[in-house]
């Protein structure tokens, strides 16, 4: 998931990510018993289509009761331009949740065509929920966690909590709070969840910043570093001591993930070499 994120910086690059400052609205994508469905559909589906900038054209649905997974997209347009989705016919009575769907499928179709893909299909598809939460769909993938007495339903390939993480990670950057489209409580609560990791995250030593007892590690294991000693479990703690002359730190960007070697100096400002941002740090 935290490599996911890397690779849509590295793969699009930040100009291209930071052009998905807002979000798909809610009212875009709201559908009701009274709409005619395939007609909903290929609506929503151009929404997610136009959000991505990809190139315009009419989409084709297909409803099917013979397929295991919830939806399939041709990633390749057909002759005109047009998109073809299928659809589990289930989604008829679970229309609140098409958006969710379609976020997914149609990601496949922007990162097909950005080039940009993993090799392992369950890592892909990781990075296709990645991509839908930090560009501005994926929120709806996770306002389709839903539990209740009869069971529970969740969309896609992240937990519930790894998908408000993400959503917590792009709110931090955007400066966007997807908490009042939730219509799920069970959403919310994983948000919730997400983000608090994101904003521990945001604070982890050797950036400043972060709570007395956190940096009072990162100091003692400093100490250990300096006398050329092994750190204990340093890899968990989200940074590593490098040896040489001079002492470095490497840990990882709070917003893009790239790995980032600081010389053990104190107090200072770096800027990352892949999304830029500059950060506060106390090596």
């Amino acid at each position: 998931m935290r490599s996911a994120v890397t690779a849509l910086y590295r793969g699009l690059s930040p100009e291209t990510v930071r052009g998905f400052a807002t979000s798909v609205l809610p009212v875009d994508v709201a559908f009701d018993d009274a709409e005619d469905l395939a007609a909903g559909v290929e609506r929503v589906a151009l929404v997610m289509v136009r959000h991505l900038g990809l190139p315009p054209g009419p989409v084709r649905v297909r409803f099917r009761d013979d397929m295991p997974e919830a939806a399939w997209v041709e990633v390749e347009a057909a002759p005109g331009g047009v998109y073809t989705v299928d659809l589990h016919r289930r989604f008829d009575g679970q229309r609140r949740d098409i958006g969710g769907v379609l976020a997914h499928e149609v990601m496949h179709v922007y990162l097909h065509r950005a080039g940009l893909s993993l090799p392992v299909t369950a890592e892909d598809e990781i990075l296709t929920d990645t991509a839908a939460a930090y560009l501005g769909t994926g929120w709806l993938l996770l306002d389709a966690f839903r539990e209740d007495a009869l069971g529970s339903q969740r969309l896609g390939y992240l937990t519930p909590q790894e998908y408000g993480y993400v959503l917590a990670r792009r709110a931090a950057v955007f400066g966007e709070d997807p908490r009042i489209w939730f219509t799920s409580p069970q959403a919310y609560e994983a948000y919730e969840a997400g983000r608090r990791l994101a904003e521990r995250d945001a604070v982890r030593p050797p950036l400043a910043g972060g709570p007395w007892a956190v940096r009072q590690r990162y100091a003692a294991e400093r100490a250990l570093a300096v006398r050329g000693r092994s750190v204990p479990g340093e890899g968990g703690a989200g940074y590593a001591f490098e040896q040489g002359e001079p002492l470095k730190v490497v840990f990882g960007c709070p917003v893009c993930g790239q790995r980032l070697r600081l010389p053990v100096a104190g107090r200072r400002r770096a800027r990352c070499g892949l999304c830029r941002t500059v950060l506060d740090c106390d090596t």
